[in-house]
């Protein structure tokens, strides 16, 4: 486990927390220089609301969570460029600047689509707003994409430390590190407490309460209280705050506990076939995601809703769970559970939605308890494994079930989409 001394005279580790400004935005304004230093915004699945936007777009206050109907005129009259969500240009740009980041530090989490943290072990020797400057300038340079860097002895602090170079570039040049107590207290009663990494609503709310207006109060709090109050995970992110490593860096990605696939349709659907067709899709992109973990689950949860927007028509709402008796990770299995629950939640004359797919109760697929009387077709694994492996071969769903719409994917609203210029070869860019 990183240990460091209490008051940062030596230091044994760092900690680095790579964050990509407004990285969406910043995506789109590397293969359209007309955008640079303008007001971007982009929005939502089915161009709904506003999700992210450049420092231009906060400036002249347009909210985050805008829906785009109510706000068009404004965005009009501010000349806001408005796109729709990319997202294999955005995953793809995410796993190019992770992979610069892999360069400096063997020890790397990558916490979200657009940052990181790296553990630095054995740079004693090293000046760490030098090395932080050059991350930042190698990723700039390769990709165009602009940073903000933290440093500190634990990675609540270089969370910390990367919120005050982002909100402060010319003072910090994007790169501030707290290497000493007076740095670490200042930056704890500058921080809000509500900013602070791991501060939800409730427990900024619990804390207000006992008088914490910033970080610094909640590391004057006494262990033992906390202790008693909390749980081991606030006295974990009190002592971190403190410059006390206790959360250790996720090196390798987690399985997850429960596999969701959920989206609103493109348009509300009254008949069954089309509200099947979807169900279906999220179920075998559930059932993908279950092998690629290598994990099989033990039920289904099918949910399905009207258009909660649409006051004045009739509202459904419901869901169903499908318990089998064996493990699974079978598309044609979970995909033929889903269906038979959307013909028993079905309601005739409600417009739909939205519906979704969740599978949980998830084990190893390799090991799990057998059932003596009832498994899966023995079939069925070969069968997976040969479609995972043309699917992933030609990089597109190119075998569906027979219940799927061929020319169908997600089928989203995306009418400011922006070209893939990555990940499709129509779409690169051409020189002239």
């Amino acid at each position: 486990m990183s240990f460091c001394l209490l008051f940062f005279d030596i230091f044994i580790d760092m900690y680095v927390l790579v964050d990509c400004n407004n990285f969406y935005a910043s995506c789109e304004r590397v293969f359209n220089p007309n955008l640079q230093k303008k007001p971007v915004a982009i929005l939502s699945n089915n161009d709904g609301c506003v999700i992210s936007m450049s420092d231009e777009a906060k400036a002249i206050n347009l909210p985050f969570g805008a829906p785009i109907f109510k706000w068009e005129s404004f965005c009009k009259a501010n000349n806001v460029s408005v796109l729709s969500s990319n997202y294999p240009l955005y995953g793809d740009m995410s796993a190019r600047v992770m992979k610069i980041l892999s360069q400096f530090s063997p020890n790397i989490e990558v916490y979200s689509i657009d940052e990181a943290f790296l553990e630095l072990k054995g740079f004693e020797n090293y000046n760490f707003t030098d090395y932080g400057t050059k991350i930042r300038s190698r990723i700039l340079q390769w990709t165009g994409i602009p940073t903000c860097v933290g440093v500190a002895p634990t990675k609540a602090l270089s969370k910390v430390a990367n919120k005050i170079a982002r909100k402060f570039p010319d003072e910090t040049s994007g790169v501030y590190v707290i290497d000493s107590k007076e740095k670490r207290i200042k930056a704890l009663k500058w921080i809000p407490l509500k900013d602070v990494w791991g501060i939800g609503r409730r427990l900024h709310k619990r804390l207000a309460v006992k008088g914490c207006k910033n970080a610094f109060d909640f590391t004057q709090l006494s262990d033992a209280w906390v202790l008693k109050n909390f749980s081991i995970t606030e006295w974990k992110l009190k002592k971190e705050l403190e410059g006390v490593p206790k959360i250790e860096l996720e090196s390798e990605i987690n399985s997850k506990k429960s596999i969701a696939t959920t989206r609103s349709f493109e348009y509300t659907f009254s008949d069954i076939e089309n509200i099947k067709e979807r169900v279906s899709t999220f179920a075998s992109s559930c059932a993908e995601k279950l092998r690629k973990q290598q994990s099989s689950c033990h039920m289904i949860i099918v949910l399905l809703s009207s258009d909660r927007n649409k006051k004045d028509t009739e509202q459904h709402r419901t869901s169903r769970t499908v318990i089998f008796p064996y493990p699974t990770d079978s598309t044609l299995t979970i995909s033929k559970a889903a269906v038979n629950a959307v013909n028993s939640m079905f309601k005739k004359g409600i417009k739909y939605k939205r519906a979704g797919v969740i599978v949980s109760g998830l084990v190893p697929t390799d090991n799990h308890q057998l059932n003596l009387f009832l498994h899966e077709n023995p079939k069925h694994k070969p069968l997976m494994s040969a479609i995972d492996h043309i699917n992933t071969r030609f990089k597109a769903d190119k075998i569906k079930l027979g219940n799927q719409d061929l020319k169908r994917t997600w089928k989203m609203r995306q009418e400011r989409l922006s070209p893939k210029y990555t990940t499709n070869i129509k779409d690169i860019l051409v020189v002239k």
